[in-house]
């Protein structure tokens, strides 16, 4: 339920309608949106090599400020929030088609290829860090889960959380239990793959601050074998939001939001309890771990921030759900919902401003962004995209990009423009 001001000036509850809910996980994938362009804006401006691979020089005291902050409140966590809704999303769309009669895993098979052909052409085209693909190739393995029961739903995704951490446990302690000829071994391989690292980041810092079309256009394709290893190994965490997606959705949590209170600020402050120290420990240690070494501080950071991530997205998407219910704030959290409700949209906008941005075909800022000024252009990016959807979205019932989805998802044209009679007061439900 929500509140009203009743005649006398005090205020009431009243249940939440079924449109308010849903404009709430538009809310949400709107607050990804931006968590993800916080931590990508790094990525965008600079080598993905670098990144992993510490192969960047010392940063300035304010850009290590910025990262640490970026670290703590968003790696992590926001990618994990959206695979989390999509899992959310997979419930939704099968409820809306048992309604109708139509068999769904055919539908939803077209929706994962049409969505896989997409994120191929997004990362080939426009950007390598695509997380698209992997959700459609992720999507096929979900399909058994859609009818799980809620605890099987909870016991595999507490699992597949649990694997990166397992993998990199047990990778330590083959090292410890080899001794030092295999440790020795395994630092002088480590060591000479940094090197070719550092050769390939400079190769993608010339590429994509002075190329053309063409040049950098060969090296997203030369990236993408990085990054499909990069994807892999966050491939377990993805699936588990996945899957907590499901349970949120057969649940029925976000319809039956009064219900499930307890539930909500038990999310809220536990994520709270458990992220904090393991974010802080991330944000201390995830700046300068590196494969190279030490492998302790490496394991730790990458624990903390399987852990972390997964806590503070939960806290996050029980935190908003509790603070929408006020009636001074659904105002304030519904001017997300646009900019979550064409998603997929803005998820590619972003990738189209920043490339023109920081590539040599645009304005030519590749490497020359620190990370404080990075988070400012972020924030100004996706303040244009909140203004860009309200405007949007008030003469169209979807984005662009979802029309192109939907229309090859169904095999025909679907409208775009908005419907006035029923859309003016209850808007266009995503489907």
């Amino acid at each position: 339920m929500s509140a009203h001001v009743d005649s006398s000036g005090g205020q009431t509850a009243r249940p939440v309608a079924s449109f308010e809910r849903v404009q709430i996980i538009d809310s949400l994938r709107g607050l990804a949106l931006l968590g993800i362009l916080l931590v990508n804006i790094q990525l965008f401006s600079n080598p993905i090599q670098a990144a992993a691979w510490s192969a960047e020089a010392a940063p300035a005291f304010g850009d290590r400020v910025s990262g640490w902050v970026v670290r703590f409140l968003a790696q992590g966590k926001f990618y994990s929030l959206f695979s989390l809704l999509f899992g959310v999303g997979l419930t939704i769309q099968m409820r809306r088609a048992e309604r109708k009669g139509v068999s769904f895993v055919p539908l939803y098979l077209r929706r994962l290829v049409v969505l896989a052909a997409i994120g191929l052409a997004h990362a080939l085209f426009l950007w390598t860090g695509d997380i698209l693909t992997l959700y459609a190739v992720l999507g096929f393995a979900l399909i058994p889960y859609r009818k799980a029961r809620p605890r099987t739903l909870l016991i595999w995704a507490a699992s597949l959380l649990s694997v990166s951490i397992l993998i990199n446990v047990f990778s330590l302690a083959l090292l410890e239990i080899g001794g030092s000829g295999l440790a020795q071994h395994t630092d002088h391989i480590l060591s000479q793959q940094e090197a070719q690292a550092r050769v390939e980041a400079e190769r993608a810092r010339q590429v994509y601050s002075t190329g053309g079309l063409a040049e950098i256009t060969a090296q997203r394709a030369h990236d993408l074998y990085f990054m499909a290893f990069a994807n892999l190994s966050i491939s377990p965490n993805v699936f588990a939001m996945f899957l907590i997606g499901v349970y949120f959705g057969r649940r029925q949590i976000f319809q039956r939001v009064d219900e499930n209170l307890s539930l909500l600020r038990k999310l809220a402050w536990g994520g709270l309890a458990i992220g904090v120290p393991c974010n802080l420990a991330f944000a201390e240690l995830g700046g300068s771990a590196s494969p190279t070494g030490p492998w302790a501080a490496l394991l730790a950071a990458k624990i903390a921030e399987t852990i972390g991530g997964a806590a503070f997205c939960l806290s996050y998407l029980a935190a908003l759900l509790l603070v929408a219910r006020r009636a001074g704030w659904q105002k304030r959290v519904g001017l997300l919902a646009p900019t979550g409700q064409m998603a997929l949209s803005n998820y590619l906008l972003q990738s189209v401003t920043c490339t023109l941005i920081f590539y040599g075909y645009g304005l030519g800022l590749f490497g020359k962004v620190g990370t404080g000024a990075g988070v400012l252009l972020a924030l100004g990016v996706f303040l244009g995209q909140v203004v860009l959807s309200s405007w949007w979205m008030q003469r169209c019932s979807i984005g662009p990009a979802e029309w192109v989805w939907r229309s090859l998802t169904y095999l025909q044209m679907q409208p775009m423009v908005k419907r006035r009679a029923f859309a003016d007061q209850l808007g266009d439900l995503p489907r």
